[in-house]
Parts: C-alpha cells; sequence; structure tokens
C-alpha cells in the first residue's frame, strides 16, 4: 500500500526521500504559521530559528505537495525508527530526524481542486508542531510580525541562515502557485 506525505515548509523544496509521484494540493481546515522553534536546523538552542507548523483554522486551506511512496524498502528509509549500535546514539531515519520537533502526526485529505468536493488523496501524513510546550519544547508560538521578522534575520544553524528558509519557502510557494494557474 503506498504511503503519502505532504510537505507544507521545506519538505516542498527538499524532500531528501525518494517518492514515486507527487501531487500539488492543498489540505483544509489549516493555516502555515511561524511558530516552530528550529534549535537543530535554522538556529540554535540559544537562538531558535523559526519554521513553519500548522494551526488548525476553519475555512483556511494550506498548500503544499503530497508525495506518494509505493516501496516498503522507501517508506521505511523515510520512517523507520532505528538504533545505531556502533556509535551507541539514536538514529531516527530521514523524516523523522528532519521532522522531530515536530510532535504530532495526522492524516489529512489533500485536494487538488479548488471545487472539488472529493479528496484527491486521502489519508495523508502530516507533521505538525503542538503548542503544548510539556510536549513540544521548541514551539515559540505567536508574536508580532516585527518580531518574528526580527528572529528569522538574526537566527542561523547547521542548515543555514534562517532567512533562507523564509526565501526558499517564497520561491517554492509562487512556484506552486504559477503551476496550479497553468494547469
Amino acid at each position: 500500500m503506498a504511503m503519502w506525505v505532504f510537505g507544507y515548509g521545506s519538505l516542498i523544496w527538499k524532500t531528501g526521500f525518494h517518492y514515486d509521484d507527487r501531487l500539488v494540493g492543498f489540505i483544509k481546515g489549516y493555516r502555515r504559521v511561524f511558530y516552530q522553534g528550529s534549535t537543530d536546523h535554522r538556529g540554535t538552542p540559544d537562538f531558535p530559528g523559526r519554521t513553519v507548523t500548522l494551526e488548525p483554522a476553519e475555512g483556511e486551506v494550506c498548500w503544499g505537495v503530497a508525495y506518494k511512496i509505493i516501496r516498503k524498502e522507501d517508506q521505511e528509509e523515510a520512517l523507520t525508527v532505528c538504533f545505531f549500535i556502533l556509535y551507541r546514539m539514536h538514529v531516527t531515519l530521514y523524516l523523522e530526524v528532519r521532522e522531530k520537533q515536530y510532535d504530532q502526526k495526522a492524516h489529512v485529505d489533500i485536494f487538488s481542486d479548488r471545487a472539488a468536493t472529493v479528496p484527491a488523496v486521502s489519508g495523508v501524513l502530516i507533521y505538525i508542531a503542538s503548542a503544548d510546550q510539556k510536549l513540544n519544547r521548541n514551539y515559540l508560538g505567536p508574536a508580532s510580525l516585527q518580531e518574528i521578522a526580527n528572529q528569522i534575520v538574526r537566527a542561523e544553524g547547521p542548515s543555514g541562515p534562517n532567512r533562507d528558509y523564509l526565501f526558499q519557502l517564497e520561491k517554492a510557494l509562487t512556484l506552486l502557485v504559477f503551476i496550479f494557474t497553468h494547469l
């Protein structure tokens, strides 16, 4: 059985895993917000960057890309948790490592047509950062636009400056809009 994963942030432009098909579309009832702290990619524990997560929002939609993964081996590569005994370190494979600060998973419907009442694909996996700081110590939550902008401009981590994340997201979303409006 195929597995689908929805990317609404960096997974749009940087998957890092094998996929068999992709579908540009949107999920209903969520909006993308810069509320998740990044202490391991776009910031540090002392000065976290901000990355996007989803929050429930009645009547809203969030555009992104759904990736279809057919082969069991590819699914395991993307999701399986394993232990790398040689170095005695806990290694979680690709998505689990990359999305580790996102403490919730959900399954949603993806729509590829604004007028559709039936989803293009159901049961698509998404990663969400919850607002519960007991479960998600890196949740930063809402702030003024000025505060968020200042934090994004100043933060930098092992994956580069936080502002690069913002610019890459903007570029990817612009391309998605172009693709969707020209199909």
